[in-house]
């Protein structure tokens, strides 16, 4: 078994087919289909079921993903770790994140990384379920994950971020004096715009509203997170959304009230317990001066509209 059987296998995995991960990795259907054929004499079963013009997995070939994926990244590791003597001068850095986390403060830490250390491409992963990061990172599909989440998940380490608070946003015109927060009881009086259920801008509002007794009337649900600011601003509903996404919808007429009780949730950086890369190490040690050097959540707000 060599490294390279193991990323052919993979391919096959994420594309489908052979002739599709052929493509994907640029070489010839026979040698990929050798490459795996020696790949499952070697391990003294198949790994595919050939299913007409596509294949599925066997058992066998289940149980070879996840070591698959993180023999890969320790090959990874192991090339960054003898480059890191000479510096970060390449490589890239995978990192999974809830929207809400991705613009902040995932999009900050990632300029000053990306400052220190210009030549290490960083790519950004949008989960579809929240609850996607965690078994995202631990599959190791990515060295990094940013999301809701307790500590103390077996295999994961991880760093306490400071927690993020939402504010309501309001349509244009709404007769809501701004200088005054608005109970989160009367949200449920408002017509909401909101995402999918498993989600954490949904969870929020889900439990909080619960809390009151009450339960949220979600009149315009979208997967479409960019979206949700043009409807509010177009009268479709309400909303909540952390400061840099309310900061924004204010700046385009909006009416962004602070909340009482502050809706707030907590936030992790989450990686798998052992060796990181030294891209990764050097991103987790970024974070952890930065939050100890931020000031706490909701020293701050968003600008209101008037």
């Amino acid at each position: 078994m060599d490294r390279r059987q193991l990323e052919y296998f993979l391919a096959i995995v994420q594309t489908g087919g052979f002739t599709s991960a052929g493509r994907r990795l640029r070489v010839a259907q026979p040698s990929l289909s050798q490459a795996i054929r020696a790949l499952e004499r070697d391990l003294g079963t198949p790994l595919f079921d050939r299913l007409g013009r596509g294949v599925g997995l066997t058992a066998a070939g289940e149980a070879l993903v996840r070591p698959a994926k993180q023999v890969l990244r320790d090959f990874a590791t192991a090339r960054a770790s003898v480059e890191s003597v000479l510096g970060l001068t390449g490589g890239r850095l995978d990192i999974v994140a809830l929207t809400t986390l991705a613009v902040d403060p995932l999009a900050a830490l990632i300029g000053r990384f990306r400052a220190a250390h210009e030549r290490v491409d960083v790519r950004v992963t949008d989960p579809e379920l929240d609850n996607a990061v965690t078994g995202m990172v631990l599959e190791g599909d990515c060295e990094l994950g940013l999301a809701e989440s307790p500590g103390g998940v077996e295999g994961l380490d991880h760093l306490r971020l400071r927690d993020q608070e939402f504010f309501a946003v309001l349509p244009p015109g709404s007769a809501i004096d701004p200088a005054h927060p608005i109970e989160v009881a009367e949200l449920a009086g408002w017509a909401l715009v909101s995402t999918p259920e498993g989600t954490a801008m949904r969870t929020l509002v889900d439990r909080e509203l619960g809390r009151c007794g009450a339960a949220p009337r979600v009149a315009v649900e979208t997967t479409h997170r960019a979206a949700i600011v043009p409807l509010v601003l177009a009268g479709a509903g309400a909303t909540v959304l952390p400061p840099r996404l309310a900061e924004d919808a204010a700046g385009r007429g909006a009416v962004v009230v602070p909340t009482t009780p502050r809706l707030v949730h907590g936030a992790v950086m989450m990686w798998r317990s052992g060796q990181l890369s030294p891209a990764a190490r050097a991103f987790v040690e970024l974070a952890r001066l930065d939050e100890t050097a931020l000031p706490p959540a909701g020293t701050a707000g968003p600008t209101r509209s008037p």
